[in-house]
């Protein structure tokens, strides 16, 4: 069974890659749309929720640590429009592995996790991977969406940290509508994003394409948690990671996305070798 919701990722991970670009081609307000984007994948994982069964901690410091972790999530999520926007999906989709980097240094430095070659051998692979897919001969300036991208994923990787297991207490779904709700509370408070700017971000966009992302970006987090809890972490992530060849692939077809695809098949190979190393 949680192989089907694997297959069920990959597809709904890519179409979420592909169509996030489509409708930034339209937008006006990175962060209105990020908002916009949250609370339609939030209710879309509410919607799901009725699918489990309704469980809630009782103990205090799950809801704290949750809530400290949201407003890492709502960060990260900001950033990561913005950097959308500036990046082609497929390379996005690469960088965005860069979290299993950090994850495994914040390991060995906070939690005392043992030294374990294979992990640091997998670590490299994708640091050399994303070197790989952003160098370019006679120039060493990184490109500001670049550097956007790589903070972001070390603000989500704190907000990893901070949320790990939690999801465990709660009922799946409904933990999904939360890190998407909350956040988006939270960046509707801190850029003032009104209701008739989001209403008018849905007006003048591609209305079909943020309809899609939205709903693959809820039901995304729901089928990857669960094919997590069905099946073990040493299968389930390395299928997982197969995301990101299916991003280059479909970058080339439909969002003509030509440059540097020797590279980026190089780079996403790579990825998914590095993650069997880590989770193996």
């Amino acid at each position: 069974m949680w192989f089907l919701f694997i297959v069920l990722y990959i597809v709904l991970a890519v179409a979420f890659t592909q169509f996030y670009k489509i409708v930034l081609n339209t937008s006006k307000s990175d962060g209105t749309l990020t908002v916009l984007l949250q609370f339609i994948a939030g209710l879309c994982a509410l919607l799901l929720s009725v699918l489990f069964k309704f469980t809630f901690p009782t103990d205090w410091k799950v809801y704290l640590l949750l809530g400290i972790a949201c407003i890492f999530y709502a960060i990260s999520d900001r950033m990561n429009t913005t950097v959308r926007s500036g990046i082609e999906a497929s390379t996005f989709s690469i960088i965005k592995q860069l979290s299993t980097v950090f994850m495994i240094i914040a390991g060995l430095l906070f939690f005392k996790e043992q030294f374990v070659w294979k992990k640091i051998i997998g670590a490299g692979l994708i640091i050399f991977s994303n070197i790989l897919i952003f160098y370019k001969k006679g120039n060493q300036k990184l490109d500001r969406y670049v550097i956007l991208g790589i903070l972001s994923n070390i603000i989500y990787s704190v907000a990893l940290f901070l949320d790990v297991n939690i999801s465990d207490s709660f009922n799946l779904a409904f933990y999904v509508a939360l890190t998407l709700l909350v956040p988006a509370l939270f960046i509707t408070i801190a850029e003032r994003v009104k209701l008739s700017n989001i209403k008018k971000e849905f007006k003048n966009g591609n209305k079909k394409a943020i309809l899609i992302t939205g709903l693959c970006w809820g039901t995304m987090i729901v089928v990857q948690l669960r094919a997590y809890q069905l099946g073990e972490a040493t299968s389930v992530a390395p299928l997982c990671a197969l995301t990101v060849i299916g991003n280059v692939l479909v970058g080339y077809l439909f969002l003509k996305e030509r440059n540097n695809l020797l590279k980026k098949l190089i780079a996403a190979c790579l990825i998914i070798i590095s993650v069997f190393l880590i989770k193996g």
